[in-house]
């Protein structure tokens, strides 16, 4: 393997350049395949969560018959960090979207979720299907919606949310609402047909609440 197999940095830096996920080698594989074969699984985890710019950036501008894009320019930025987070935790998600006050107010999570839905719904649809990002959107999308509920109707707004879901119940210390709202994320996930969401609903359907 070469010198810099393994580097992070050096894997994103190169999907950044524009090197292409799906490009397999002489044996079929592809380079997150071969990552994982060989146990760089920060590498394959970098791979995985990789969203190109352009493709958010395709909806700051109006498409088709639309007079406004799906997406104001200042909200790419924000929420590109966010979908390309290796870190799923909902709180994390939730600390991304109040560092950010452009990010933090009901209309631009709105927007953004919708732009989420879009997303979510293209990765399904396209020829080489990803249901891992289509996935990681829809969960993003979710907590976003969520978030929106807790600015209308709580006075203490995203904190709340994040208290909600720390709280553990008092006989375990287990957090309840997070884990509802996961299992809540997956059951709402709109493409039934989907082995990752079956695989999801396996593995969780024996575990008690």
């Amino acid at each position: 393997l070469p010198p810099n197999s393994g580097n992070k940095e050096i894997t994103w830096m190169m999907l950044e350049a524009g090197a292409e996920m799906d490009v397999v080698n002489s044996v079929g594989r592809t380079a997150a395949q071969m990552a994982a074969f060989v146990g760089q699984h920060d590498c394959v985890t970098i791979i995985n969560n990789f969203f190109p710019r352009e493709r958010l950036d395709y909806y700051t501008k109006p498409q088709g018959l639309d007079k406004e894009p799906k997406l104001p320019v200042k909200l790419a930025g924000p929420l590109h960090k966010i979908i390309t987070t290796t870190n799923m935790h909902p709180v994390k998600i939730v600390l991304l979207v109040k560092e950010n006050p452009l990010l933090a107010e009901v209309e631009a999570l709105q927007k953004c979720y919708r732009v989420l839905d879009l997303i979510c719904e293209k990765c399904m649809k396209q020829k080489d299907m990803n249901e891992v990002l289509a996935m990681k959107m829809h969960y993003i999308s979710c907590i976003f919606q969520k978030c929106v509920t807790f600015l209308k109707e709580r006075e203490d707004k995203l904190d709340g949310f994040i208290k909600s879901l720390l709280k553990g119940r008092d006989k375990d210390g287990f957090p309840v609402y997070q884990e509802k709202l996961i299992r809540e994320s997956i059951r709402k996930f709109p493409y039934c047909e989907a082995t990752l969401l079956q695989q999801l609903v396996r593995s969780i359907a024996p575990v008690e609440l």
